[in-house]
Order: structure tokens, then sequence, then C-alpha cells
């Protein structure tokens, strides 16, 4: 619409109309406002939830109506679920969802709106024993030929590099921060599996479950701009599941938790 008034697109416009475009789109994920998601940030284009482990982002045969997209349904029926980041299901912390088309395409194609994420994991080892307080991991990954989920690193594969830096540590565990530089599929759990220190808890790529029934690994922060080109900056406190090592393990003081 200009001024209220249907439009073509070839007709010319003049300074002070107004244009009115609708956004209207239609799902048919089934709706579950029992879910009770915590939202870290919403305005009219994105919301951002703390999604918390054990759940996916995405419905599937085994997740029908437990998932992200169920609760982000009911709280908005009129958009479609479109996630800009995803979790693996075990995996917790922040998922940027935009509620319309054009939000979700100027995320994902425009790198002054695409979200930086940052990532908290607790390892098996003292990974400064052979790296220090900080390092990098270049190495390639590829899926594994007779698996549709598990991937390894591998000659062949899809070049992966990870940044990180100890945040705490002792001779069982290591607490990290985590960049990603690329976002391969399963990019931390492969790549610290590959070097000796598989996340704990994540029996797939040989981490100990001692502790922990799922990977320990959440992403902790996000810089994310507006529409308005406002970069923000949010976070979110690691799971039950991982403060539990923390505090076991004596490395609760890391102003995380």
């Amino acid at each position: 619409l200009c001024n209220g008034s249907h439009i073509r697109t070839i007709d010319l416009l003049k300074t002070g109309d107004i244009i009115t475009v609708m956004l209207e789109d239609e799902t048919d994920i089934i709706p579950n406002p029992s879910l009770d998601i915590p939202i870290a940030y919403s305005d009219d284009d994105i919301v951002i939830f703390e999604k918390p482990p054990f759940m996916p982002v995405h419905p599937s045969l085994k997740h029908y109506e437990d998932t992200l997209a169920n609760y982000f349904t009911a709280l908005y029926p009129e958009c479609v679920f479109r996630s800009i980041n995803r979790l693996d299901r075990n995996t917790s912390g922040l998922v940027v969802v935009a509620k319309n088309k054009l939000a979700a395409a100027r995320l994902s194609a425009d790198a002054r709106f695409r979200p930086q994420k940052v990532y908290y994991a607790i390892v098996g080892g003292d990974v400064t024993a052979k790296y220090g307080v900080s390092g990098e991991i270049i190495a390639p990954i590829a899926r594994i030929s007779e698996s549709i989920i598990n991937r390894e690193v591998r000659d062949d594969g899809q070049f992966a590099y990870t940044k990180f830096s100890v945040i705490k540590n002792n001779s069982r565990y290591s607490l990290l921060r985590i960049e990603l530089v690329t976002g391969r599929t399963h990019q931390i759990r492969v790549h610290f599996s590959h070097i000796g220190y598989p996340l704990a808890g994540d029996d797939l790529y040989g981490g100990n479950c001692e502790d922990i029934q799922c990977q320990a690994l959440h992403c902790g922060e996000l810089y994310i701009a507006d529409k308005s080109g406002e970069r923000l900056h949010l976070c979110a406190k690691p799971n039950e599941n991982m403060k539990y090592i923390l505090e076991k393990y004596n490395m609760s003081e890391c102003n995380l938790l």
C-alpha cells in the first residue's frame, strides 16, 4: 500500500509517501504453549530464546510437539518459524528466530546483521597442558559415510576453524570459551574430540558421561544488530548440568554462574 491505497511495483513514489508491506505467512507447526522457554530479547522482527538442553530446535518424527518451533508457534501463531542459528538437541543457549521473511533474509545474508556467537564448553582433561591458555583448531570435517549424524576430521572434509581460550581448569576438566570461524555440523564436538579433549557428556564423540548426560556445550553470548543497526550483546548463564560440574570440581568462580 502507498498512503493506504494499493500500488503497483512500477509506480513512482514521492518524498513523504508511506509504504506498507504485508508479510503474511502460514505454518503447519503445532503450537505448544506449555513448554515455557525463557526469552532473552524480542522486537518486531526477531525473538531470542534461551533453549534448554534435551530440546530440539525443529520438529521431527520423534519430537513432533516438544521443540522450540512448537513454542514459538504458540507465541506467534501468525509467523513461520525461521531459526537463524541452530543448536543440537542437547546443546543449550541462545537461539535467534526471525518473525518474518525480511528479517530472516537480513540476518542470514547481510554480514552487518549476522549474529556472532560465543560458546562455553567443559571438556575432559587439562587443555593447558598441551595448548596453554588459548589455541586454535584447524581441521577439515566430513560426514562418516555410513552415518547420517556422525562427523569426523578427514582430509577430504570441509574447512573448519575453531578458536578457544581456557577460563578454568584442573586435572579432570577444562572450562573453555569458544568462537567459531566456520560453522560446520558438530564442529566443536568433533574438533575437541580430535585433539584428545572430548566434551564432557558427549557419548557420541568419546566424552566422559560420569557427571553429565548431555554434551557440556552452551551458547552463552550473542552479538547481533537490530533492524536500526544498533549492536546488541546478550548473555545466558550455563544450564544446570554444566553448573553442577563447575561447582562439584571447584570451578564455579568464573563469572558465568
